[in-house]
């Protein structure tokens, strides 16, 4: 005589009977990849927004750079980290080094005679130079957040904490450090797929 066992179903329940609220096994739970999976990706060729984009070219790493500013979920590749570390030190270089430049090189001193001697009086810098230091800081101030939030989401790619990148914050070498660690598939738990 052999024992006959009714056969699991498809959710795995003796009898054909699936728990309520239980997932079937090897099924993926809403939102989740498989380990090592592909983003999907849209109409136009593109991962969606909330997927890191692996391989992506300069102009496009700015413009989702700036539609994700301030989320700290997700994944960020390599490629969206370093083309717009290239574009932010370029920007930053030319405003807030050009006004420093330009004040010191439009910024003359004239010697003037006197009675009581002679003196050397430093004329001030041009306005010009002020407009550059004052559009450098602004600069920096709307893209503090979203740098914070794409190196918290370079880390997630990783699959490191995002919380680790407060360390780049005072030790500048470890972030430089965080943006070369190749992709871990695992890091997909970051992920936090929306309809985006």
């Amino acid at each position: 005589m052999t024992d006959h066992h009714p056969a699991p179903n498809a959710g795995g329940q003796p009898g054909g009977q699936q728990q309520y609220g239980q997932q079937q096994y090897g099924q993926q739970q809403y939102g989740q990849q498989a380990p090592g999976a592909a983003a999907p990706v849209g109409p136009d060729g593109q991962p969606p927004l909330w997927a890191p984009w692996y391989g992506i070219s300069l102009p496009k790493a700015v413009g989702r750079f700036f539609r994700k500013y301030a989320t700290f979920s997700g994944r960020a590749s390599r490629s969206e980290f370093w083309w717009w570390m290239l574009v932010n030190v370029v920007v930053s270089t030319v405003l807030t080094g050009g006004g420093v430049l330009l004040a010191a090189a439009l910024a003359s001193t004239r010697t003037v005679r006197t009675d009581y001697g002679v003196y050397e009086v430093s004329n001030p810098a041009p306005p010009i130079a002020f407009v550059f230091l004052i559009a450098g800081l602004l600069w920096a101030l709307a893209t503090l957040v979203p740098s914070l939030a794409l190196g918290w989401r370079r880390l997630h790619d990783a699959n490191l904490s995002g919380a680790l990148w407060i360390i780049a914050l005072f030790v500048g070498v470890v972030g430089i450090v965080f943006g070369v660690l190749p992709s871990n598939p695992e890091g997909a738990r970051f992920d936090r797929p929306t309809d985006r």
